[in-house]
C-alpha cells in the first residue's frame, strides 16, 4: 500500500545528540534532576535514565561503579516486571547531575554520536517492545549492573560502555543496535562474570537471601 502524499508525516523524535545538547544549555551550576531529565520522553525514558546512570562508571575511581551498578540493576528489574515507564523513589527523582557534568560528557561523546547518527535509527522496534525482548534486556541489565558494582579491576569503562550501548538502543528505538547490545552484554557476562565465578557466587548469595 502506497503512502498517502497528502497525509502529513509524523516528525521524528529528537535524537540522543539533540537531547544532550538541549540539556547542556543553561547555567552550568544548575542541577538537572532525574525527574526533569525523563520528562516528556515517554517510552524512551528508560534509555535516558540508563544513559545518566552509566555516567558515574566513567569516573576513574571505584565508587563510580558502585553508583552505576545499582542504578542499572534498578532499571533492569523494572523492565523485568514489565513497567511501561521508569519508577524512581523520591530521594532519587529529585537528584541528578550538574549541567556542567552533562556538558563535559556531551562534548566528549558528541563526536562519536555524530559518526553514528547515520547508522543508528528507529527500526525493528519489535526487539524493543516485545515482552520476551524486554525480559532479555532487563535480565542483562541486572547482570551487568551486578558486575559493574563488583570491584573487578579495569572494567568500569567496559561495563559503562555496554550500558551506554543499551541506553542508545532504547533512546533511538533501534532494534538492530539492541541486538548488538544483547550479544556484547552476554559475552561480557560470560567472560567477566560466570567464568570468574564472581557473578555466580553473588547471585547465589542473593537467591539464598530471598528464598
Amino acid at each position: 500500500m502506497k503512502a498517502d502524499p497528502s497525509r502529513p508525516r509524523r516528525p521524528r523524535e529528537a535524537g540522543t545528540r539533540a537531547i544532550l545538547d538541549s540539556f547542556a544549555e543553561g547555567n552550568p551550576d544548575d542541577i538537572l534532576t532525574l525527574r526533569e531529565l525523563l520528562a516528556g520522553l515517554g517510552r524512551r525514558a528508560f534509555g535516558m535514565l540508563l544513559f545518566v546512570s552509566a555516567l558515574p562508571a566513567f569516573i576513574p575511581i571505584p565508587i563510580g561503579g558502585a553508583i552505576s551498578g545499582p542504578l542499572a540493576m534498578l532499571i533492569g528489574a523494572q523492565l523485568l516486571i514489565g513497567l511501561r515507564k521508569p519508577w524512581l523513589p523520591e530521594f532519587l527523582a529529585k537528584r541528578g547531575p550538574h549541567r556542567q557534568a552533562l556538558r563535559r560528557f556531551d562534548k566528549l561523546i558528541s563526536p562519536w554520536l555524530g559518526r553514528l547518527e547515520h547508522l543508528i535509527k528507529p527500526r525493528l522496534t519489535l526487539l524493543l517492545d516485545h515482552r520476551i525482548a524486554t525480559l532479555l534486556t532487563g535480565l542483562l541489565l541486572v547482570l551487568l549492573g551486578v558486575l559493574t558494582s563488583l570491584p573487578i579491576p579495569f572494567t568500569n569503562f567496559v561495563f559503562g560502555g555496554l550500558l551506554l550501548l543499551f541506553a542508545l538502543a532504547l533512546l533511538e528505538r533501534d532494534g538492530v543496535l539492541m541486538a548488538v547490545a544483547w550479544v556484547a552484554g552476554s559475552a561480557a557476562v560470560v567472560t567477566f562474570g560466570f567464568l570468574s565465578g564472581n557473578l555466580a557466587a553473588l547471585l547465589a548469595q542473593m537467591l539464598d537471601r530471598f528464598f
